[in-house]
């Protein structure tokens, strides 16, 4: 009696044991196909859509028949710490996918970039914007782009210099105005933005040499507004005069290295002579302020200087804050393209700033 007693019991106790261990192997695969299901959900998102805009183009690209026809032309500390960007301007679209643009054959990351923020600009429409408002959310597909300063001399012989992987003050202003006005015209094509940073960067829309190179910015607007670039609105707004003979690069020239080379230097000389003829004028930096109602997204801001000899120091562009604030996106030579918050307070701040020069594109 007591040995099946016995039996029976080692037998209830088995299977209690075997159930326990159903029950725990059933759990663990359930978390085990949950913990994988959530990995690859997870996996199935890009850390930042943005960034994998242009791959996932180049990828839907090759799967078209007629490849030929997707390929473009394009071979050849005032400063906010922390910019709050319009989100209706930044954030993608959803439950849309991004349109089919033009892609390049090489992965040259200048092109990459360049194809990444047209794309961008394709998806939101900028073409239907005004052209400022075109420049302003252009200029904030660079913020934290590193500032490099000299670009444009470091080659012996005058170039074409593009590029949208750092920029210097000047040439920042030049880029975003070269793509918004090509983004106006619903141009994405490389060359043709190419072709609009030298009609905007050279005397008569033409580089012939280092000389026709407008090295002034008050040149540089007088020449583009020629040419109906931009206007040149500074007496507009009531700029007062700028008393400065403009002669810092050839009273300077060990500065240059270019004009070490004597038909250079007589040529600039030639340049600073035909600019004695230039008034420029400028709205005093304790009066920047009264114009903030005046002043509209993607003007261009030139600060003018007590520098002898000097016209501008600095050069960027307008940026409105959803709450109306003027500040100003800048190629900053503290480090990177960034937003400041307070455009008055800025030119206040920095030694050798007298007051803006303000031109607006067309």
């Amino acid at each position: 009696m007591s040995k099946l007693y016995f039996s029976k019991s080692c037998l209830y106790f088995l299977t209690i044991i075997g159930l326990i261990s159903l029950i725990l192997g059933g759990l663990k695969a359930a978390a085990y196909y949950n913990t994988s299901e959530s990995i690859q959900a997870k996996a199935e998102v890009p850390l930042n859509r943005e960034v994998f805009l242009l791959e996932d183009n180049l990828f839907r690209a090759n799967q078209v028949q007629d490849l030929k026809k997707q390929v473009a032309k394009n071979q050849d500390n005032l400063d906010s710490s922390s910019v709050v960007a319009n989100q209706e301007i930044l954030s993608l679209p959803e439950n849309s996918p991004p349109p089919e643009l033009p892609i390049s054959e090489s992965l040259d990351p200048e092109l990459m970039r360049f194809n990444q923020v047209m794309q961008y600009a394709i998806e939101r429409k900028l073409s239907d914007r005004p052209l400022g408002e075109i420049m302003q959310a252009i200029a904030e597909q660079f913020l934290g782009t590193p500032y490099a300063a000299g670009l444009l001399d470091r080659s012996k012989q005058e170039t074409l210099v593009v590029t949208l992987t750092a920029f210097d003050c000047v040439l920042f202003v030049e880029t975003v105005l070269a793509i918004a006005r090509g983004v106006a015209q619903q141009d994405y094509n490389y060359e043709n933005f190419r072709d609009r940073i030298e009609e905007q960067r050279y005397r008569g829309g033409k580089l012939n040499g280092y000389c026709s190179r407008l090295h002034y910015f008050s040149d540089w607007i007088e020449d583009n507004q020629n040419r109906r670039l931009v206007d040149n609105i500074t007496s507009y707004l009531g700029g007062i005069f700028l008393h400065n003979s403009l002669k810092f690069m050839t009273e300077n020239w060990q500065y240059y290295p270019q004009l070490a080379n004597q038909s250079d230097y007589q040529c600039m000389l030639n340049q600073e002579a035909r600019l004695a003829n230039l008034n420029i004028y400028y709205i005093p930096q304790d009066e920047i302020a009264t114009i903030y109602a005046d002043l509209k997204p993607g003007d261009i801001i030139a600060t003018a200087t007590d520098i002898p000899g000097l016209d501008v120091t600095h050069t960027g562009l307008v940026y409105r804050f959803s709450d109306g604030g003027i500040g100003l996106i800048h190629a900053s030579p503290s480090g990177e393209v960034k937003i400041s918050r307070d455009l008055q307070s800025y030119v206040q701040a920095v030694d050798g700033q007298i007051g803006i020069i303000i031109a607006r594109p067309r």
